[in-house]
């Protein structure tokens, strides 16, 4: 397996005016200049930063770049970084392609919102970049596979960044429920109860506030006026943005579902659900969903709802793999297993918790960076893993958005014209869904 500080000399040398070399910084005297890792951040709120602060707990990465359309986020990081390496990044911009077209930055993190994922994402590995992408990878199934297209294309090395696939204990209890211990599963149960996520009320249009490229925000989304409702945070609220709680957490629980009983292809799937709590609020995707996912012998059950967290197991989130032993629950806090009792036979013994280090995301970052210098493709959240729980949550959706049971042959719908129309977007113009 070819090294990073190999592919960087080949690629420097195949790739006209593509120099990776990064500069020295002070902040990383000690790291030779062939092992440095020059990062530029695309969208730089939540998740985007939290993920750039973890890359800068290791020595050998320097934050060359942000990118924001919106200036007072874009300022405010710059100083969190210069707070936390001395110095702010010597680029900032507002257009994404600015960032992937400097020539020193060798990595790409993408903390958009989900319909700022693809585009970003294959122009850096066009680039010959690598990329740390935030979850879900794609919002729709097409973009899902053009962005595998592309990574294997051109040879880049992908996290999604889905770091419970680099945290012990969930790896641990992957291990458990594979042991066979539990039985015949029957059902997994999976469930997101997120009370501190609360509606949001109707607001009116309003002028763009200063400093903030609207347009670009858009992007390829449908032209709407400015609304705060739809800007940050409660973006993944509206359908042009994102998916509701199925595609921000089910990435990170179904994900489990579906490693734990070693399964991808639904045979059907069917979805009830609503606006049940806030009928009259601002969302647009579902506050309570229930999806069932089909299997040979089993199925999978998805239940969320925002604004409670009266979940199963007396928890806000997690899974029960359900079986005729017993039930392993995890969450992020650990994992145990719930013997059955049946007519006062207990069936196994009982697993008390065992708790979680809290260390996912920093894995998850080493582990990519390994992979980085290895040019080894097989990160723990590699592109493929991400784009097929992408798509698996886009199913449930789509099975919710059209209130019928749906027939997935791997590809597309078997039973539904109509559905069939969910798995390509429809880009806004001038931007074009890329051709790999």
């Amino acid at each position: 397996m070819t090294t990073r500080r190999v592919f960087l000399k080949n690629t420097a040398i195949t790739t006209a005016g593509l120099s990776l070399a990064p500069a020295l910084s002070g902040a990383l005297t000690g790291c030779a200049p062939s092992d440095r890792i020059n990062v530029g951040l695309i969208g730089c709120n939540g998740m985007g930063f939290a993920d750039l602060s973890t890359f800068l707990e290791n020595p050998q990465v320097e934050c060359i770049g942000l990118c924001d359309i919106d200036d007072s986020v874009l300022n405010r990081r710059a100083a969190d970084v210069e707070k936390i390496r001395g110095k702010k990044p010597a680029n900032l911009y507002k257009d994404w392609r600015k960032l992937i077209a400097n020539k020193d930055i060798n990595v790409v993190i993408i903390g958009t919102p989900d319909h700022w994922h693809c585009l970003p994402m294959i122009a850096a590995c066009e680039a010959g970049k690598d990329v740390y992408c935030e979850k879900p990878l794609g919002r729709t199934i097409e973009e899902c596979n053009l962005m595998i297209k592309a990574a294997k294309r051109y040879k880049t090395v992908v996290q999604v960044g889905q770091w419970q696939r680099s945290d012990p204990h969930w790896l641990d209890a992957v291990s458990f429920i594979r042991s066979g211990k539990l039985g015949k599963i029957r059902l997994v149960r999976v469930f997101s109860y997120q009370g501190w996520c609360p509606s949001i009320p109707v607001l009116a249009d309003e002028p763009v506030p200063a400093g903030v490229d609207y347009d670009m925000w858009l992007g390829p989304s449908a032209s709407r006026p400015f609304n705060r409702n739809r800007y940050h945070f409660t973006f993944r609220w509206f359908w042009d943005y994102a998916g509701g709680l199925m595609t921000d957490w089910g990435v990170h629980l179904l994900d489990y579902a579906l490693y734990g009983m070693d399964v991808t292809t639904p045979r059907s799937i069917m979805a009830m659900g609503g606006k049940y709590g806030y009928p009259d609020d601002a969302c647009e995707t579902p506050d309570s969903l229930q999806t069932i996912y089909e299997f040979d012998g089993f199925n999978v059950l998805w239940d969320h709802a925002i604004g409670i967290n009266d979940g199963a197991y007396g928890r806000n989130h997690g899974l029960g793999f359900v079986g005729e032993n017993g039930t392993l629950v995890i969450d992020r806090d650990g994992w145990e297993v719930i013997p059955e009792v049946v007519s006062g036979k207990t069936r196994m013994e009982a697993v008390p918790l065992k708790k979680g280090t809290g260390l996912g995301l920093k894995n998850h970052v080493k582990n990519f960076l390994t992979c980085i210098d290895n040019r080894n493709p097989a990160t723990n959240a590699s592109v493929e893993i991400g784009a097929h729980i992408a798509k698996f949550s886009a199913l449930g959706n789509i099975a919710y958005r059209t209130g019928r049971k749906l027939v997935w042959d791997g590809t597309k719908f078997a039973n539904d014209d109509d559905a069939n129309k969910y798995l390509i977007p429809d880009y806004r113009a001038p931007w074009k869904l890329p051709v790999v």
